[in-house]
């Protein structure tokens, strides 16, 4: 959602400052309606402005990086809509309409579950436990 996410990052951003963004970009997280009376274990305090973390966590880090590649090219969902093992687990969690409707319609993107290697044993992700209906 590039038009609620961006304008909210930018807005955090021209807030925060240097409190929330730096030279790595933006810090694990923050709490803007911190109390003085609140002891935090990690993290430092503004007065007047909140608690803020000291670290970067590279699982909030890789998302983003992922997501900024995403809304530049569709990558992420190009790549995640060619993936049988997605759409299959889509399908079967109840999910419909819009893009998952055309997978399957013509030769050019049908979904295959067979295997993918050449010497015919199944992919890592089919071994997978099977849920039951």
């Amino acid at each position: 959602a590039p038009e609620v996410t961006i304008p909210a990052v930018v807005a955090m951003r021209e807030k925060y400052g240097e409190n929330l963004f730096t030279h790595y970009g933006f810090l694990d997280s923050f709490n803007p309606t911190f109390q003085l009376n609140m002891k935090p274990r990690h993290g430092k305090v503004i007065p007047g402005i909140g608690w803020f973390d000291t670290d970067y966590l590279g699982i909030d880090q890789g998302p983003i990086i992922a997501m900024v590649e995403n809304y530049r090219s569709d990558l992420i969902w190009k790549t995640m809509k060619k993936n049988p093992y997605i759409v299959a687990g889509l399908k079967k969690a109840g999910f419909t309409g819009g893009w998952l409707n055309t997978v399957g319609t013509t030769a050019s993107n049908q979904v295959s579950m067979k295997p993918a290697r050449p010497d015919g044993r199944l992919n890592p992700a089919s071994r997978l436990p099977r849920t039951r209906k």
